[in-house]
């Protein structure tokens, strides 16, 4: 217990010890709790380059639906695709048949009528 004394009073006139202390603090406030953090300062970077390549995508996105659009304005036929292919609309002497590669869950493939 007098050793722990000891140590306890010289660490106690140590004359630096309280701008250490003060420093420590200072920079675990600057480094890690407070909102302007550097810590937040990493994580609002990557969170920027996140939603950068967001914007990125978006801007491909947009460039080739406009590419779309001006290609729908100038070819007729292109419509005419459109409607066949998004909307299954047909010309009055054509069937169209959907094949479907989805799994129906309440149907098994025996119950199927077309297959025999």
């Amino acid at each position: 217990m007098s050793r722990l004394k000891t140590i306890l009073s010289k660490i106690y006139h140590i004359r630096a010890l309280k701008y250490i202390v003060v420093v420590v603090i200072g920079i675990a406030v600057v480094g890690f709790v407070d909102e302007n953090s550097i810590w937040h300062h990493f994580t609002n970077k990557q969170r920027i380059s996140e939603l950068q390549d967001e914007i990125d995508m978006y801007n491909a996105q947009y460039q080739n639906d406009q590419a779309q659009i001006r290609k729908l304005d100038s070819d007729p036929k292109a419509i005419k695709k459109i409607a066949r292919e998004r909307y299954f609309m047909k010309a009055d002497d054509e069937d169209i048949f959907v094949l479907s590669d989805d799994n129906r869950s309440g149907k098994s493939i025996l119950d199927d009528e077309t297959i025999e």
